[in-house]
């Protein structure tokens, strides 16, 4: 097999949030015909002993510690440079060096980076430069700044804006050096091509899949929840911060107003690292912060309701999607729903106000056709996100034939 570098700004395992699923599953593919050398960071500490889990897709790896407090500090290098401050958070000597080991060494035919901070790595102008490049921002990250930018004042208002420009300014040069650049659905494709008209030719869509056999409706997983419980669940990492304000948003504007209609809703925020301010919702009657999970599933398959009441988002949510894949009924925004092939009101619900995910919730805990939503979800999942068609388009742009 051809060597392969696959560069990823997270150690793609476990599988338990979004960017590190279509990592994982983009590597575990790519190991099938590649022989795949892997460096990446390793940003949460409980996340190394993970790593030899990776050795049977990889000739090699090499995972560089990425201290948060550190990386925050060494990215201010950007205010002074008039650079991006997330290309300073993922600067490493390790990695370059390691970089360039490998390609001097082993002369990777192709490289597959995952998340633009990485295309930092491959030298430009050089020898040993892969002969093919291909890149997978995922998402356009500039306009999420943008977004947080629109909903903080003050110092933090301006810094988010300046990011929002220097990143954007950052991942144009970056796809221009590409030879294919991927965004995970079709709108944030054509949302980059409009804000970086000249790579138009190389941008190109490919949207996630997900694990059907495995997010699954299995009856006889044992419930997490107390007897008399009807639990509404959200999922996604809590160190996030649109995770972080959509549970903020959900706890103190939705929940109490849907408790007074339904007394024995309760609101479970299921996902790791949560940030001071979710394990404070704790305190709220009618709400569990379990922090990290071995497994989600139970937590969702006996949900009545899963939500997710995200006010930014970019990309696909892979919590909507799993929600869906296992057969829930779920609310989401319609910034939540942009990039997923559901039709609104018969495979997916659509709340963008507090009282509109009130009436919406009340509703399906009161019975109103919840299962026959959860259904059709299931069987729109079955149809249109299988992982092995969103695969096969990486072969073909690693190949250099079009998608």
């Amino acid at each position: 097999m051809k060597p392969l570098l696959f560069l990823s700004q997270r150690i793609p395992y476990p599988p338990n949030k979004g960017d590190k699923l279509r990592a994982f599953a983009i590597l575990r593919h790519l190991s099938q015909t590649w022989r795949v050398h892997l460096g990446c960071f390793v940003d949460d500490p409980y996340d190394w002993r993970y790593v030899d889990d990776l050795r049977p897709f990889c000739a090699d790896i090499r995972c560089v510690g990425l201290d948060k407090r550190w990386a925050t500090l060494r990215s201010a290098r950007g205010l002074v440079g008039g650079r991006s401050l997330s290309e300073y958070y993922f600067r490493s000597a390790e990695l370059k060096k390691w970089v360039g080991g490998v390609l001097a060494e082993h002369r990777p035919e192709a490289a597959f980076l995952y998340s633009s901070v990485m295309g930092q790595y491959i030298p430009a102008h050089s020898p040993l430069r892969p002969q093919r490049v291909v890149m997978d921002f995922v998402d356009v990250d500039s306009v999420k700044w943008g977004q947080y930018a629109e909903m903080h004042r003050g110092p933090m208002g301006w810094i988010y804006r300046r990011e929002s420009r220097r990143l954007l300014d950052f991942d144009a040069e970056v796809a221009r050096r590409a030879d294919a650049n991927i965004f995970v659905s079709a709108p944030e494709a054509d949302l980059f091509r409009s804000l970086a008209p000249d790579v138009g030719s190389k941008v190109h869509a490919i949207s996630n899949g997900i694990d059907h056999g495995y997010f699954t409706p299995d009856p006889a997983t044992p419930s997490p929840f107390a007897t008399g419980e009807r639990p509404i669940v959200m999922t996604g990492a809590m160190d996030y911060w649109p995770n972080i304000d959509a549970a903020l948003w959900f706890a103190s504007e939705m929940l109490p107003a849907i408790r007074q209609r339904v007394p024995s809703a309760t609101f479970a925020i299921v996902g790791g690292n949560p940030s001071p301010e979710v394990r404070r919702l704790a305190d709220m009657p009618g709400v569990a912060v379990t922090g990290r999970v071995p497994d989600v599933r139970p937590y969702i398959l006996h949900a009545e309701l899963v939500v997710a009441p995200l006010r930014v988002a970019r990309g696909i949510q892979n919590k909507v999607l799993e929600g869906m894949s296992m057969g829930k009924a779920v609310v989401t925004t319609s910034e939540g729903l942009t990039g997923i092939d559901a039709v609104p009101s018969r495979d997916v619900l659509v709340a963008d106000t507090p009282q509109g995910f009130v009436d919406i919730s009340v509703d399906m805990l009161n019975g109103a056709k919840g299962n026959g939503i959860g259904g059709a979800a299931r069987q729109l999942i079955l149809r249109n996100y299988d992982w092995q068609d969103k695969l096969a388009q990486y072969d073909r742009l690693l190949a250099g034939s079009p998608s």
